[in-house]
C-alpha cells in the first residue's frame, strides 16, 4: 500500500467515528504499526485536517476537511486518465483541451509516486472512426444547458432537409462517432435528438425555457426507459 492509499484509509477510518477513537485501534484498523500511524495523522494536520487528540487519549476529526486531490487512490487515477484520454480524443476541441488540461494540473499536484502511477499508465482508448466536425462552436450548447437557454437551430436532417428549431436543450450524449444534443423540440412538441455535425447555425436565446434543466432530463429518462432505445437515440 503506498503512503497516499494509506492516509486515505486513515481519513475514511476517521470520518466513521464520531468520538474520539485510540491511536492503537486506529493503528490495527489500517494495519500500519503505532509509530507509523503518528506520522500520519501529522502529515494530514500538516494538510490542513483538523485531527483533534493525542497519543494516549484519542483522535477526531472534526467535520470541513475536504480531500485533496493528491489523495486520490491508483484506481482513480487510473479512472481519471482513461475517461480523460476518451474525451480528448471523442470530444468537440474546447472539452477535448479541457481534458488534458485538467490532467495536467492533477499531475501537477500528486505526489511523486501517483505521478508515476498516472503518467504510466497502460489504459488507452482504441482510435475509432473519424467523428464528423462540427460547423458551430459546441461551447455554445454547453453554455445553453447550464444557463437553462433556449436554442435557435439550423438544422439538417438524415436527408439534408433543412428546418428551423427553437428546442429547450438540457444533455450532450456523446457517442463514438456521433455527438447528441438533447433537447425538448417546439416545433415537435416532444423530446428531440439533433447531432451537432448537422447544425449549421445556433443562437441562444435571452429566453430561458420554462422547465428546470432536472426535470427535463427526468422526463426524458422516463421516457428512454419506456421506448426501445434506438427510438429515443436515433437523431433528427
Amino acid at each position: 500500500m503506498s503512503r497516499s492509499e494509506r492516509l486515505f484509509d486513515l481519513l475514511e477510518v476517521l470520518r466513521r467515528h464520531r468520538r474520539p477513537v485510540s491511536g492503537r485501534a486506529l493503528a490495527e484498523e489500517i494495519g500500519v504499526s503505532l509509530r507509523t500511524l503518528y506520522r500520519d495523522i501529522a502529515s494530514l494536520q500538516a494538510q490542513g485536517a483538523t485531527i483533534e487528540g493525542e497519543a494516549g487519549v484519542g483522535y477526531v476529526l472534526r467535520p470541513g476537511f475536504l480531500l485533496p486531490p493528491l489523495m486520490f487512490t491508483p484506481e482513480e487515477i487510473e479512472a481519471l486518465v482513461l475517461g480523460s484520454r476518451w474525451v480528448a480524443g471523442r470530444a468537440d476541441g474546447r472539452l477535448a483541451e479541457a481534458a488534458r488540461s485538467a490532467l495536467a494540473r492533477i499531475g501537477a499536484v500528486l505526489p511523486p509516486d501517483l505521478r508515476e502511477e498516472m503518467e504510466g499508465s497502460s489504459l488507452f482508448i482504441a482510435p475509432g472512426a473519424p467523428i464528423p466536425a462540427d460547423a458551430i462552436d459546441a461551447a455554445i450548447l454547453r453554455k445553453a444547458i447550464r444557463t437553462e437557454s433556449k436554442l435557435l437551430l439550423n438544422y439538417s436532417d438524415a436527408n439534408g432537409a433543412p428546418s428551423e428549431r427553437v428546442v429547450w436543450p438540457f444533455a450532450l450524449a456523446f457517442f463514438d462517432q456521433v455527438r447528441l444534443l438533447i433537447s425538448w423540440c417546439e416545433l415537435r412538441d416532444d423530446f428531440r435528438s439533433f447531432r451537432t455535425d448537422r447544425i449549421a447555425m445556433v443562437e441562444m436565446m435571452e429566453t430561458r425555457y420554462p422547465t428546470r434543466r432536472a426535470d427535463l432530463l427526468k422526463q426524458w429518462k422516463q421516457v428512454k426507459h419506456a421506448q426501445p432505445a434506438h427510438e429515443v437515440h436515433t437523431a433528427e
